[in-house]
């Protein structure tokens, strides 16, 4: 993959399979030693994977104002290789790696150029107001279907 963030629109899009979504670090995502705080790489792929659903076609807002229920991760690893720093620019790869009817696994990778900073496998599974697991939209799993693809397996 050559693209970098500097190529992409503020919002994500797809190449292939893959979403590409670029951001810059700022100021308040930095802790005391001036690298980007462990937790501020979720919120990175959150936005990440909520952008892959939206240019996907998949709207979350919707379903969810319809009583149909919501995203929650179900789990995740994470591994962090390499420290962001401020003002970087960096690039979150999302990509699909197995779906089932109420669950999907996204694949994703934050990286500043070549450099591999932190790399993670998110489970979000679909419950219902109640909090009970529910099945996706046909739609939505056929979407996510259409997405799936082998790659780097990183943490």
């Amino acid at each position: 993959m050559t693209v970098s963030a500097t190529d992409l629109p503020a919002s994500g899009r797809f190449d292939g399979s893959t979403h590409l979504f670029p951001l810059r670090v700022y100021f308040e995502d930095t802790d005391l030693s001036g690298v980007v705080y462990h937790a501020n790489y979720l919120r990175y792929m959150e936005r990440a994977r909520s952008d892959m659903l939206r240019v996907a076609g998949i709207d979350q807002r919707a379903h969810f104002e319809a009583g149909g229920g919501a995203y929650a991760i179900a789990d995740l690893a994470i591994r962090y290789h390499a420290p962001a720093r401020l003002d970087d620019v960096l690039l979150v790869a999302s990509g699909v790696r197995g779906v089932t009817a109420a669950r999907v696994v996204i694949h994703q990778s934050v990286r500043r150029g070549a450099v591999l900073l932190t790399a993670a496998r998110v489970t979000a599974a679909l419950v219902a107001p109640d909090g009970r697991p529910r099945r996706q939209p046909g739609a939505w799993i056929d979407r996510y279907r259409a997405l799936v693809t082998e790659g780097e397996e990183t943490p």
